[in-house]
């Protein structure tokens, strides 16, 4: 038996940046991960097969640029062009893996393959505790309020280890209603979408979330004609009203249907209409959805993107006296210690990520992971959660920080907006990005900056200025006085402020 300062159930981003960060304090750690290969789901299902997927998709845009005798875009071969992306995103994810090992290599992390699963608190002494008498085989003496973790390997053995402190990062998984027959051809989850054999030339895609729509987004952009349902009025309803205007009617301008403030209540296969050709051998059923409304929606296949579930039924939560609620999500305080069923904090247990709720970014997972390890061990730390940027990698991406003008006018707070389109600037005619636009807020009286907002060509890069300005308590006059390079997209910044400046001056 083996004892940690800190074990870590789940290698995804938050387990990782926990990991790294006690590893840095001179803790032992140990990293327990259930699949094959380290990076959890954010390295092989999620964040980075998606913006991979993204990137590939944008190659072959450019590629079809190329146009033919016709003056049409080249027509694109499904089977072919799923497989290049799909190379596109495996080359990517064993890159990343590489990384994650070299770095818990080089500080001295050592790793557990199999499920962890939480064992029952221990305190040394106790009647019949082999450690009470030296026995057990432990490289560190145990101490009171140890905590034990079980890692049950793909051979069915069981490890058993001890630790200080506890800290679960094991992620979601996408949700997947009873009533739906899942078949990852014809009905699937995000995980099966580089799967398909073929690229299909229409989809329903239900859930107009960040991963609905960054999917939708991609494929509409690759010519599958795609139908998105969303039950609420409007797309990716955390961010700011205008971008979402802008982006959606930039999806339309794709050839996407949206179906908004529409629910689906049955999904089944069909045969297909008489004389249809199928995409492809033994593909030629087609997918039904029914609407709450009485609409009846058919395509090649449907993605499900609606939710997603806590990785928590294997991890034996009640050992530690937790409870997941009806998502598997963990309740935690705000130093990401875990909430047990008296609401109270459990001693040494902490949980990060997706597996605690929302925002589920992986860039807030890794900070979540570092605050986490810094409090367990009484490192000093600080963060400004309020200053978190949010990065959605649709086709145009989008991304923003602080404040909205929704949340603005509902706290009653006065401000201006300040509007620069991307056309505006050299380096959005240099890169034909006639859509983009930035928008900063900014209070009436004392001119500081409430929040940011992007959509266009690297709106996740630039929304990072304003947020380092913010940080600092900076106003609009700083965007105004300082001088940015030329030609760049960071120009949207003077414009934004001249603009809301002079919208100021004409009150």
């Amino acid at each position: 038996m083996r004892r940690f300062d800190l074990v870590v159930i789940g290698s995804g981003p938050g387990g990782q940046k926990a990991a790294i960060q006690a590893a840095k304090l001179g803790k032992s750690v140990c990293v327990v991960e259930r699949m094959d290969v380290v990076g959890g789901v954010a390295i092989h299902t999620g964040t980075i097969p998606s913006k991979a997927l993204r990137e590939a998709v944008l190659e072959v845009l450019a590629a079809r640029k190329a146009l033919g005798s016709d003056g049409q875009y080249k027509p694109v071969d499904r089977k072919k062009t799923l497989e290049e992306l799909s190379r596109a995103c495996q080359r990517v994810i064993r890159a990343e893996v590489d990384l994650v090992r070299a770095q818990f290599a080089s500080n001295g992390i050592e790793m557990r393959r199999g499920t962890g699963t939480c064992g029952w608190i221990e305190e040394p002494g106790a009647p019949g505790d082999p450690a009470a008498t030296n026995a057990g085989g432990l490289d560190i003496a145990p101490t009171p309020g140890d905590k034990v973790v079980n890692v049950i390997g793909h051979d069915d053995s069981v490890e058993t280890l001890r630790a200080r402190a506890v800290l679960i990062a094991t992620g979601t998984s996408p949700a997947k209603p009873s009533n739906i027959e899942f078949d990852h051809l014809k009905v699937i989850t995000s995980d099966e979408l580089l799967n398909l054999p073929y690229l299909p030339s229409t989809m329903i895609i239900v859930g107009g979330g960040v991963i609905g729509t960054e999917y939708a987004s991609m494929l509409a952009a690759l010519g599958v004609r795609v139908t998105l349902v969303e039950g609420r009025n409007r797309l990716l309803e955390f961010i700011d009203a205008e971008i979402c205007e802008a982006l959606q009617y930039h999806l339309r301008q794709m050839g996407m249907t949206l179906r908004l403030g529409e629910k689906v209540v049955s999904i089944k296969r069909v045969p297909p209409p008489p004389g249809s050709r199928p995409a492809m051998e033994g593909t030629d059923e087609l997918v039904e959805a029914v609407l709450e409304s009485g609409k009846t929606l058919r395509a090649e296949c449907l993605l499900y993107c609606i939710g997603r579930q806590g990785a928590t039924d294997r991890l034996n939560l009640s050992a530690f006296g937790l409870e997941a609620d009806n998502r598997g999500r963990i309740a935690v305080n705000p130093s990401f210690q875990t909430l047990g069923k008296d609401e109270q904090p459990v001693s040494g247990v902490y949980a990060v990520g997706d597996v605690i709720g929302f925002p589920a970014l992986a860039s807030t997972s890794m900070e979540q992971g570092r605050l986490a390890a810094c409090h367990m061990f009484k490192e000093r730390a600080e963060s400004v959660p309020e200053l978190f940027p949010y990065g959605i990698y649709s086709i145009p991406e989008i991304s923003m920080v602080g404040w909205t003008e929704e949340r603005l006018t509902q706290a009653g707070i006065p401000y201006e907006a300040g509007i620069a389109q991307y056309k505006e600037t050299a380096r959005g005619n240099l890169l034909g990005d006639e859509i983009g636009m930035l928008k900063m807020l900014i209070h009436q009286e004392s001119h500081a900056v409430l929040g940011v907002h992007v959509i266009g060509t690297n709106a996740t890069e630039i929304v990072h200025i304003g947020q380092a300005v913010m940080a600092y308590q900076g106003t609009v006059e700083y965007f105004i006085n300082t001088v940015f390079n030329y030609p760049t997209l960071a120009e949207c910044y003077k414009i934004a402020a001249f603009n809301a400046r002079n919208k100021l001056r004409s009150m």
